[in-house]
């Protein structure tokens, strides 16, 4: 599935305005942070392994 996700994306599209934000781990187009070019899954995932420089388990 995957395969199909990033021939996909290759392909040029009709219209440039169409272009969604995608995950750059996964693919995935919802719940996408620019700032991290992530989704919130992956996003959650990377964070706690310590991959994200910066980013800390919030707590109070």
């Amino acid at each position: 599935m995957a395969k199909k996700s990033m021939i996909a994306r290759e392909k040029k599209r009709k219209y440039a305005v169409r272009v969604r934000n995608r995950c750059k781990m996964c693919g995935r187009p919802r719940g996408y942070m620019r700032r991290f070019g992530l989704c919130r899954i992956c996003f959650r995932h990377e964070a706690l392994k310590g991959n994200l420089p910066g980013v800390v388990k919030s707590s109070w």
